[in-house]
């Protein structure tokens, strides 16, 4: 992989990772790398599911996966959230 895949995977990542915390309502109380985190995953998993499913190409803006993408980042920040929280109590 080369830097600029690099590069572009995390700028990918905050993006989905945003969004996805976005969609949650209420307040995170995880860390920002860990949003990161979960937006890179999440776009990975996203554009599987997605390639399964035959909508991964298509024309112009793939507006179905990058809802997929963001539909498993949301889902990834809510368990998060619940084994962030659990931790914290300890």
């Amino acid at each position: 992989m080369e830097v600029t895949g690099i590069i572009s995977a995390l700028i990918i990542g905050i993006v989905i990772g945003a969004l996805g915390r976005l969609v949650v309502p209420g307040r995170q109380s995880i860390p920002i790398w860990l949003t990161i985190v979960i937006g890179i995953i999440s776009a990975f998993i996203g554009t599987a599911i997605a390639t399964v499913l035959g909508v991964a190409d298509t024309r112009g803006i793939d507006w179905i996966e990058l809802v997929i993408q963001i539909a498993v980042a949301a889902g990834g920040v809510v368990l998060a959230v619940k084994a962030y929280d659990k931790r914290q109590i300890r």
